[in-house]
């Protein structure tokens, strides 16, 4: 039997491949998060510091809701909003938690903050198209939406909640 050397490469990379991937839902499955979340009794909503984390439910209450208004972008907000769709194994979603807390602090009153964890809420992940992590959906006040996705430095944030949320 004849051996050819391409193919021992290209099986040696799939099997490394499939293992990566294995390694990878572990790690997302022993993920332990050291968020501190609490429940606000008043909404029934999580929040963590000043973020606020939304089921689908929340959103069609608090953002927007496209089951009623399909064809139009109604946003129900009384301030400006940085949505996150995030996963609690995603490392750039990690590193960018803490700048939206910060964000959310120093823009209290201002402007909300929300999360969707696009694990818990994947039918609302998929119905705005989201297949990469993070991605920010920038809704400003009278105006259609904006996304942004990948990890944003703190004076990219603070540069987009100017421009393009607080723009009066």
């Amino acid at each position: 039997m004849k051996i050819n050397r391409n193919g021992i490469l290209v099986f040696t990379i799939a099997i490394a491949a499939v293992l990566a991937g294995c390694k990878n839902d572990n790690q997302k499955k022993n993920l332990n998060i050291s968020e501190t979340n609490s429940i606000n009794k008043e909404n029934n909503m999580t929040t963590t510091a000043k973020t606020i984390h939304l089921t689908r439910a929340d959103f069609l209450k608090k953002v927007a809701n496209f089951e009623e208004t399909p064809d139009k972008w109604v946003y129900l907000g009384d301030k400006p909003a940085i949505i996150d769709f995030y996963a609690d194994w995603c490392g750039p979603c990690k590193m960018i938690a803490p700048i939206l807390e910060e964000l959310a602090e120093e823009y209290d009153g201002q402007i909300y903050i929300y999360k969707v964890d696009t694990e818990a809420e994947q039918q609302l992940a998929a119905e705005f198209g989201i297949r990469s992590i993070p991605s920010l959906l920038f809704v400003p006040m009278g105006e259609a939406p904006q996304m942004a996705q990948g990890a944003l430095p703190k004076d990219a944030f603070k540069q987009a909640i100017e421009e393009v949320l607080l723009k009066n």
